[in-house]
């Protein structure tokens, strides 16, 4: 029993240091290219309006949510907040494959270079990973409830 525990912990801190170096990867590429990353924003039919306050905030928002995933007190809340913006970058991609034509990618670093398929498929299983992630880590927390109030 001990040992499938520890498989599950291992298996909570690869999703975790995955979704880090995901999103610091990300938003580093995304502000390091500023421009480039703005102007596909404004390019896009859905959120052009919001674009110049999009291009700030999504990377701020990935970097908070990394600091959320470093922190064992706060780990919930960053897989929490991992999935709900996986989940809206993927129904923004749906958005696009059913709806526009041609909108370049706004994503970051080598994610770019993915079609909006693969990019899709790439994000579901980000969403896998948050789920699995969440339901660890609810679990950690509920063993380490029983055995404090046992």
């Amino acid at each position: 029993m001990e040992g499938l525990k520890s498989g599950y912990k291992i298996l909570l801190k690869s999703i975790i240091y995955l979704y880090v170096i995901l999103f610091v990867y990300t938003a580093t590429s995304k502000l390091l290219a500023f421009e480039v990353f703005e102007t596909r924003l404004f390019k896009s039919p859905l959120i052009s309006d919001y674009a110049d306050t999009l291009a700030y905030a999504i990377p701020l928002i990935e970097y908070l949510i990394t600091v959320f995933l470093l922190f064992p007190k706060t780990i919930n809340i960053g897989l929490y907040a991992s999935l709900g913006l996986m989940t809206l970058f993927t129904a923004y991609i749906i958005y696009i494959l059913n709806f526009s034509s041609s909108i370049p990618c706004s994503c970051g670093g080598v994610l770019e270079s993915l079609g909006w398929r693969e990019h899709l498929i790439f994000n579901l299983s980000f969403i896998v990973l948050a789920i699995v992630g969440i339901l660890l880590s609810n679990q950690q927390q509920s063993y380490k409830l029983k055995k404090y109030t046992a």
